[in-house]
């Protein structure tokens, strides 16, 4: 296996879990860059050779960075949240025009990538049953600031794009040191579907990165976790 060059660009949980599973994945992490100095430290004479950036930040400290992530040439994989509904068109086109790839994922796990996709196809399948009623339900540490989650929104986006129009009730608890789980649920007059996804372990989102990093190697374009997974 070819050992791969690495940047982590935020050092925070996911950072530094990045940071530690890396050589298991033939990547050796080259550079560590904080959320907070980022711009100041993302130039290309530092960095000459990389093979894949990690980039998990804050959503404005990764749009204001993004051209500088871009300049460095090498696919991205990013997890950063709460971007996506004002600048999805605009990080479209800086990695199309940069001529890179990039990963995109509120959730690198496999197991929150095959829920949204099986609660797409359950959707699809439930949707001419009017008398069903749909509901997502998501928990996180009580630490965790965005709510609903960059994972609940995902499913949610990709269930509406489906073409699943009925409404579809969502509700968030945030206590102690959940790391995450995730419930869609369809419940009709008889009967109740659930489907649900729970971490243990946070590790399982460094794990999928980095799976990710090695994937997306040779790759043009913008792509999502269930590229990585041959979901469709």
């Amino acid at each position: 296996m070819t050992t791969l060059s690495a940047l982590i660009v935020g050092h925070g949980r996911m950072g530094q879990l990045i940071e530690s599973l890396a050589p298991h994945y033939g990547i050796q992490i080259t550079g560590v860059v904080t959320s907070r100095t980022a711009r100041s430290d993302l130039a290309r004479s530092r960095f000459p050779r990389l093979d894949v950036i990690f980039e998990f930040t804050a959503a404005s400290a990764f749009v204001e960075n993004l051209a500088a992530l871009c300049d460095l040439g090498a696919p991205l994989v990013v997890g950063t949240t709460g971007w996506s509904e004002h600048h999805e068109t605009a990080v479209r086109a800086a990695v199309e025009r940069a001529g890179i790839a990039g990963v995109f994922a509120a959730n690198f796990s496999v197991g929150a990538t095959v829920l949204e996709a099986v609660a797409v196809r359950t959707a699809t399948l439930i949707a001419d049953h009017g008398d069903y009623g749909a509901f997502l339900h998501e928990a996180h540490h009580a630490g965790k600031r965005d709510a609903p989650s960059g994972t609940a929104k995902a499913i949610l986006a990709a269930i509406e794009r489906a073409g699943y129009l009925q409404r579809l009730d969502v509700s968030v608890t945030r206590a102690g040191h959940l790391p995450g789980i995730h419930t869609v649920g369809f419940d009709g007059p008889s009967e109740t579907i659930t489907l649900t996804h729970t971490v243990r372990d946070r590790a399982t989102f460094a794990r999928g990165a980095l799976h990710a990093g090695r994937w997306v190697q040779g790759k043009q374009g913008w792509f999502t976790m269930r590229d990585v997974l041959g979901i469709e």
